[in-house]
């Protein structure tokens, strides 16, 4: 078993104003994130800050330059009031058989749906993923043969502390146990428990 910061691809910060959000996360760690790309068809982008070389944030909100999309924007975006950690994934070497033996444990993580962005330098990411039905849940991605994104985004942001809290703690975790992943989990309203540190300061979510 692995534990979630071992596992951990990426945290997924939303929010309803990207830019603001961004300022806020540099003056409160020290952090510039880097940009990422747009996710063309969903009406967002994001802002990327490296948590070492196989692990990152990313800060995902309204696209300003695309159309308004024609379903609701991912992670409930389209709904929040301010920046929340509303999810994380992990990351797997072959979707189609990490499916299976997640299934064969008793836990269905859903099917994989293709997706991809354009980096600034004009790289294009391609990569398949899941979608989780809670935060607490990570969702499976899988970056294929494409680079991945921790490397270049920017640096000097560390992940001191991933938790989870949640009404059921045991059912928490043994669906994370059908992934192979244990992570400390409190009772409580289900929240996403993570702590940032930066040059200039820290950062708790909950």
């Amino acid at each position: 078993m692995r534990s979630a910061v071992v596992a951990l691809d990426h945290l997924v910060l939303a929010t309803p104003d990207l830019a603001a959000t961004t300022a806020w996360l540099t003056q409160a760690t020290g952090v510039v994130p880097s940009a990422g790309g747009a996710h063309v068809g969903k009406g967002t982008r994001n802002m990327l800050c490296s948590l070492g070389q196989t692990s990152y944030l990313e800060i995902v909100g309204p696209d300003l330059d695309q159309d308004d999309p024609p379903a609701a924007r991912p992670f409930g975006i389209d709904a929040l009031l301010k920046p929340e950690m509303v999810g994380w994934a992990i990351a797997v070497p072959d979707m189609r058989a990490e499916l299976a033996t997640a299934r064969s444990r008793g836990y269905d993580p859903g099917e994989a749906a293709a997706m991809q962005r354009r980096r600034p330098d004009g790289i294009v990411l391609s990569w398949q993923l899941t979608i989780s039905p809670s935060r607490t849940m990570p969702f499976l991605i899988d970056w294929g043969g494409s680079p991945h994104p921790a490397p270049h985004a920017a640096s000097g942001l560390e992940l001191v502390d991933l938790r989870a809290c949640h009404p059921d703690p045991g059912l928490l975790a043994m669906k994370l146990a059908a992934l192979g992943v244990t992570m400390g989990i409190e009772h409580g309203g289900e929240a996403l428990l993570v702590q940032l540190h930066g040059p200039s300061g820290m950062l708790d979510f909950d």
